[in-house]
């Protein structure tokens, strides 16, 4: 192992265990619109089908140490309607992330429940406002493997020799339950413009979710508060422009994304449903971090995306610019019979 790698991952070790002066953070995706549920439980059954399933993979920093993982999945569907277009809708995410050389695991299930009071419409499933607010609750479990981490008193006479280290004030897992709640606002202004407005907050319980067991060492798994913006314009027959806008702060830390995707009809006129056959390409920013590309297709109910972030922080000196790599699979399972439910924006 070369110096400057060895002096990195020392680096990586200590930001992740020095918790007198860090926070715990969760995990974040760059295409917020295919994780709805990891950012507002309000958007649960936000979508005009029987049954919605995500499912992304994301890799980053590969370049560095041992590549930072996250997967997520989740299925989410409406549950319930009163006949008049209000509804009840239900959903479960599960999230598995993995950091670094000590395989940092964090694993989360999340149940989640969402009720839609809708307005206006007139018969029409694409018009009309949508007013949701969402619950969401869950298990959380994060394990370290010990003998992959480097320690101060394992270095003797210039070599490290792993997992010999005399300090058992370190446990290798600790288990927490999540409380998160939300709301969202989506409106159709006319037949070629609608957008939706959220707002959450995450980790409302706060819990301790530090593995060190040392007196007065707990580390608060702080509240994440989170806000998006989602707009879908029809700017011709064929081009609908789509941008976003999401914001979100924990502790110390905050991350802006904001940016647009630009998505083209493959076959005649956008209709009113969301599974018109289309090709889209985008470009966001995650200000100070992050210069994020996507692209993919929409055909036959399913949604496939890629996205690639250019690091552009102070990182990328030992980054050479290399950041993250995600690829998303989406899947709606449309009704079989036209039905009312007045889906005013559906950007998440």
């Amino acid at each position: 192992m070369n110096k400057k790698k060895l002096i990195t991952r020392l680096g990586l070790v200590a930001m992740m265990f020095s918790s007198a002066v860090t926070f715990a953070q969760d995990v974040h995706f760059s295409q917020v619109d295919m994780t709805p549920l990891s950012y507002n439980p309000a958007f649960t059954g936000m979508f005009y089908g029987k049954l919605r399933a995500n499912a992304m993979y994301r890799s980053q920093w590969n370049n560095i140490t041992n590549g930072y993982t996250t997967q997520a999945v989740s299925l989410d569907y409406p549950m319930y309607s009163n006949g008049a277009g209000d509804y009840l809708a239900n959903g479960i995410a599960v999230y598995n992330d993995k950091a670094g050389d000590g395989n940092l695991s964090s694993l989360s299930a999340l149940v989640s429940f969402a009720y839609h009071k809708t307005f206006g419409g007139n018969g029409n499933s694409f018009s009309g406002s949508d007013l949701a607010v969402g619950l969401q609750g869950g298990y959380a479990q994060k394990s370290v493997d010990l003998t992959k981490l480097y320690f101060g008193d394992e270095f003797h006479n210039g070599v490290f020799n792993q997992g010999t280290t005399a300090d058992k004030s370190m446990g290798n897992n600790v288990n927490y339950y999540i409380v998160n709640a939300g709301i969202s606002f989506a409106q159709a202004t006319g037949p070629k413009f609608s957008y939706v407005l959220g707002v959450s907050a995450n980790n409302i319980n706060q819990p301790n979710d530090n593995i060190l067991k040392k007196a007065g060492t707990e580390a608060v798994l702080d509240m994440r508060l989170c806000g998006n913006l989602g707009i879908i314009w029809k700017a011709g027959d064929r081009l609908s422009l789509r941008p976003m806008v999401m914001y979100q702060t924990q502790a110390s830390a905050t991350e802006l994304i904001a940016g647009n995707e630009f998505n083209f009809a493959m076959t005649g006129q956008y209709g009113e449903t969301q599974f018109t056959p289309s090709i889209f390409v985008g470009g966001y920013l995650r200000n100070g971090d992050a210069m994020i590309f996507n692209a993919g297709f929409e055909a036959a109910n399913f949604r496939v995306a890629a996205a690639y972030d250019f690091n552009i922080s102070e990182l990328n000196t030992v980054s050479n610019g290399n950041g993250g790599f995600e690829i998303g699979l989406r899947y709606i399972s449309p009704y079989k019979y036209s039905r009312y439910r007045s889906i005013p924006c559906s950007r998440f």
